[in-house]
């Protein structure tokens, strides 16, 4: 069956129902974005699609090319290493349909040498089961306006976006992909610490959690700059600053800023390795 034809019955398709896709999909059940009727999704691996039944009950397709055929815009969820070969299985029902990337590591421009679809990139992240993504997409030689409307409205119905260029989503890989790993990092840290101190494990995450969940939505609610909240807890003398100090000893921003550029590094070694 051509993928021209009228048979798309579904609003999205997703190639990969998994940790990322499968975040993508909660989040647009939860914000209501379009019914789980409206999804058919490929996903080979029965335990995925058994936990992702428990939130949302979408459609599963038999095989990638069913979702491609049937959905009217198409996402990219598997891993970068097989973002290509996924692409050559599936071009012949994907010319002329919206096609987006998920994944890291894997330009545009490699996406269109394979096939005809108007692709585009949204690097986001786990956090978009919870309708607070941080996305960033990027546009290929073939995106139209429309295209690009419709990835605002899909993302944005789960998040905040913004728009990069290509090149650029490998830093935002780093930043909002990797990024909640490393803050889970620093949480498991921060309660470590509170134990080590006395604390009960379970109330020091909990208590950790919330203060990370607190003082994020205070810094974006806030508008002041980072440096002028960092300014309003700390007092000369006090426990803020006898903190702070130690982390300046330990070189902690050194060290998360040299995590973001290695996973920076790390993206762009992807992509040539998907020419």
């Amino acid at each position: 069956m051509n993928s021209q034809t009228s048979e798309a019955r579904y609003r999205l398709g997703f190639i990969g129902a998994g940790k990322l896709g499968g975040s993508v999909i909660r989040g647009l059940v939860r914000a209501r974005f379009c019914q789980p009727g409206e999804i058919i999704a490929s996903e080979p691996s029965e335990a995925a699609r058994a936990e992702l039944r428990k939130d949302a009950d979408v459609i599963f397709a038999a095989e990638n090319g069913e979702a491609a055929e049937k959905a009217k815009t198409i996402l990219i969820g598997v891993k970068p290493s097989i973002v290509l070969p996924t692409l050559r299985e599936i071009r012949g029902r994907i010319d002329n349909k919206l096609v987006i990337s998920l994944a890291a590591g894997v330009r545009i421009s490699s996406m269109e040498k394979i096939a005809g679809a108007r692709f585009m990139r949204a690097l986001t992240n786990t956090p978009s089961a919870v309708c607070q993504a941080a996305t960033a997409t990027a546009c290929g030689t073939r995106t139209t306006n429309a295209d690009v409307d419709l990835v605002r409205k899909i993302f944005g119905a789960i998040g905040i976006v913004a728009e990069v260029a290509d090149e650029q989503i490998d830093t935002v890989t780093a930043l909002c992909g990797s990024g909640p790993a490393f803050i889970y990092a620093i949480i498991e840290a921060l309660a470590a610490g509170a134990v080590k101190m006395g604390l009960d494990a379970n109330v020091a995450v909990e208590l950790a959690i919330q203060m990370v969940f607190g003082a994020a939505q205070f810094a974006d609610e806030s508008k002041l700059s980072l440096e002028e909240l960092r300014e309003m807890i700390v007092t000369p003398g006090g426990t803020t600053a006898a903190g702070l100090a130690e982390m300046e000893k330990l070189q902690t921003a050194k060290g998360l800023i040299a995590a973001v550029e290695a996973a920076t590094k790390r993206g762009r070694e992807m992509a040539r390795e998907n020419p």
